[in-house]
């Protein structure tokens, strides 16, 4: 019989959309949105490909069970009946290494790690004989939420987050997370043929995941995931295929028009050794550069950038004058569309123009928003 999972794929709070697309454009069937994660049906190659692939998920969950729990009675009971011995061997590590409360009477995250973990002892100690495991074997660390007294018990398969490509030694004081930059560059009409510029690049990720994006380079094409150990779930051939499958696919030859551009030579240092670990040096051009000077003969090209807060960083007058100067800047080139994203409450006003649209999206716990001002559309090319 074919294995057929739920499979949980969490992402930023504003997103879900975007993410249940590319998961649509994988060619998976999506079985629910909710608020932060998208649930969709796959198999054991399902699992390896969407952890190579996907550019905009935190992490893929396998969901092992959905169940009511109130009090610590349910939980234990509600653990204990799950099929924990399908995926967890003998020899396994095993244990819950997150829960997250929502509108539920449990609340406390490290009671609930604690119960949770007796009730896995009892059913795999009933299971396999023993009452000591060894542990010394793969690990499978289990990811809970709670909502409104409802409790999913998720298997990671990702181990660390899918926004670590890999490429990023080196950030800069208020990096965006790979996989948020990603996302709102598939927010944005953006392809390879068009121009692309950020004037406050830092570390570089904008610029290096959409040369990433350019050269079909797979964000987990170069790194592991924690299901890789589990020979017996998913066999190593099938990680081993998409891994190959993957990186046959890359056009590294690829010489797009991205640009990063920062005032602190520090930075540009730090953003074109990112690109180099990501393999996409060749493809961006970085320089220093301050946004007084941002300019461009060509038309119909994009700004997509995360100017500074002020949050930590800078006070309010310096952080008017950067937005002010940056939509000075950006009247003045012809035809271009500015896609940023920021907390500063001020930023539609000191840019001098309201955005034709906007989108509310949670960067970790701080609410910003994403201002699409959007230019005309080039002409057909005949």
């Amino acid at each position: 019989m074919a294995i057929k999972w739920r499979l949980i794929a969490p992402c930023h709070f504003g997103l879900e959309a975007v993410l249940k697309k590319e998961i649509i454009d994988l060619g998976y069937e999506v079985a629910q949105v909710e608020d932060g994660r998208v649930i969709f049906w796959g198999d054991p190659e399902t699992v390896a490909r969407t952890n190579i692939c996907l550019r905009t998920a935190e992490r893929i969950l396998i969901e092992i069970g959905r169940f009511h729990a109130e009090t610590f009675e349910e939980l234990f009971q509600g653990t204990k009946a799950l099929p924990l011995e399908d995926f967890i061997p003998e020899d396994g590590k095993f244990w819950v290494a997150k829960a997250a409360s929502v509108k539920s009477k449990l609340f406390s995250p490290s009671d609930i790690q604690s119960i949770m973990k007796k009730a896995m002892v009892d059913r795999l100690s009933g299971i396999y004989h023993i009452k000591t495991f060894p542990e010394t074997g793969a690990s499978f660390p289990f990811r809970v939420f709670l909502l409104k007294d409802e409790v999913t018990v998720g298997l990671d398969t990702t181990g660390d987050s899918l926004h670590k490509r890999g490429y990023r030694k080196l950030t800069a004081k208020a990096p965006i997370a790979e996989n948020l930059a990603a996302a709102l560059l598939m927010l944005s009409p953006w392809h390879k043929d068009r121009i692309l510029v950020d004037p406050f690049c830092g570390s570089g990720t904008f610029p290096i995941e959409a040369a990433l994006m350019a050269a079909n380079i797979m964000p987990g094409a170069y790194r592991h995931f924690t299901a890789e150990t589990w020979r017996h779930v998913i066999p190593k051939k099938v990680w081993d295929d998409d891994f190959k499958e993957a990186r046959e696919e890359e056009d590294r030859s690829i010489r797009p028009d991205i640009q990063g551009y920062d005032l602190d030579p520090d930075m540009i240092q730090v953003a074109k050794a990112n690109a180099k670990m990501a393999g996409v040096l060749p493809m961006i051009h970085f320089q220093q550069r301050d946004v007084k000077d941002l300019s461009h003969p060509k038309k119909y090209g994009f700004i997509m950038t995360n100017p500074p807060y002020g949050e930590r960083l800078m006070g309010q007058e310096d952080v008017a004058k950067i937005y002010k100067t940056l939509g000075e800047r950006y009247r003045h080139l012809d035809s271009w569309s500015l896609y940023m994203i920021t907390s500063y409450e001020k930023a539609e006003e000191m840019i001098g123009k309201k955005a034709d649209k906007n989108r509310k999206i949670y960067n970790g716990m701080l609410k910003t928003y994403f201002y699409q001002f959007m230019g005309p559309k080039p002409p057909k090319r005949t």
